[in-house]
Order: structure tokens, then sequence, then C-alpha cells
């Protein structure tokens, strides 16, 4: 199978937000949709790797800021290119950042509205949990597009530079975030570290 076909498929890009104790953190995730409007569902597909998503499987409360046209790739880069146990990504990020009713953060920079989420269930799908949950408030930020997977792709992403000084190595290039794996062979059961897609996700860079 050419599993670029599934790039053919629709997403949304979200900044996935929650907070535990004194401590706030969020992820970025293509994988967020309304599933019915009475009562006003959503589910967001959480990969367990990340820090977010053992805040949300504790605490059960989540926001979604819906990512515009207008975000920038340091969104993402903050967001989605590293590890909350790691660094406080909202540091230096408090004027972009908004609470609900429960003091749950929400992202307004580069992004178009959010919502407040209480979850009703959860589903282990192996690397990700798949969080069903009421949609308690929300609000509109801006009036821009939302982003797409292929907008990202197209417009945010940064292309590929100058091609880099010769290596004695093997290179293989993540194609969702661009970063570079060196070594004579590319492990089958590779996860990216700033975007934790698998190897399938790679291709091999002249």
């Amino acid at each position: 199978m050419d599993n670029k076909v599934m790039y053919s498929l629709s997403y949304g890009l979200f900044v996935l937000s929650a907070r535990r104790g004194d401590k706030d953190n969020g992820c970025i995730t293509n994988t967020a949709i309304q599933v019915t409007t009475e009562p006003n569902r959503i589910v967001c597909a959480i990969n367990k790797s990340n820090y977010t998503h053992d805040m949300v499987q504790e605490t059960g409360r989540f926001t979604l800021s819906i990512l515009s046209e207008e975000a920038d790739f340091e969104l993402f880069k903050r967001f989605g290119f590293q590890s909350g146990r790691d660094v406080d990504k909202f540091a230096g990020f408090e004027s972009h950042v908004k609470r609900d009713g429960d003091g749950l953060p929400y992202v307004t920079r580069g992004a178009n509205a959010w919502l407040s989420c209480r979850v009703v269930s959860a589903t282990d799908l192996g690397t990700h949990t798949l969080f069903l949950a009421d949609v308690l408030d929300g609000g509109t930020i801006s009036s821009a597009p939302s982003a797409t997977y292929s907008y990202y792709q197209s417009h945010i992403k940064p292309k590929p530079g100058a091609a880099p000084a010769p290596s004695a190595q093997k290179r293989w290039v993540c194609k969702v975030c661009g970063y570079v794996y060196e070594g004579d062979e590319l492990p089958a059961d590779f996860i990216c570290p700033w975007c934790k897609h698998p190897a399938s996700d790679f291709e091999p860079l002249a």
C-alpha cells in the first residue's frame, strides 16, 4: 500500500491544552472532530507519549485552540517539537494565552476559535487514546480561515534549505516536520523525536 494515500484525507490543526495543579501544557494534534450536536461532543486522539495525554487522562479536562492560516512555524515548534516534561511551553507566551472559566489555558495567537471540553470516555487505540468529550464553552478569536494539514505543508512548514555539507552517513528527512536522521539504515521502528511520526513518514535525503 502507498501510505501517502492517507495524506489525501483532510485534517485540521489544533493546540490541545491541559492544566494539572499549577502546571500548564499543550501539544499539537490534527485529530479533532465534532461527532454529535445534541449533546455537543467532539473526539480527539492524543499520542500516549505526549505529556499532555497524561494530564488529560488524569484531569478529564482540556481546551482546544483551532489554528488558523495566520499560525506561524514558531507556534508549531513551541507546542509540537518539544516535550512539556522538559520545558514550560507557555513560558514567554503569556500574552498569547487566555483561560476558560476553570482556569485552563487556550492559545489566541494563530488561532481563530477555542473550545473548553470535559472528557466523557477514553478508548485505547494502542499508540493513542481517543477522548470523547462534551463541549462546555468556546468562542471566536478571529475570522481567519482554519489551517488544514495540507495548508501547513504548503505554506507554514519551511521548505528545505540549501544542500548540507556532504556526510559520510546516509540521511533521512521527516516529511512532516523536517527532522533529519543520520545513520547507515533508518530503523523500521524509528519514531521522529520532534513530531512523533513513524519511519514510514521519512524519505531519503539526497
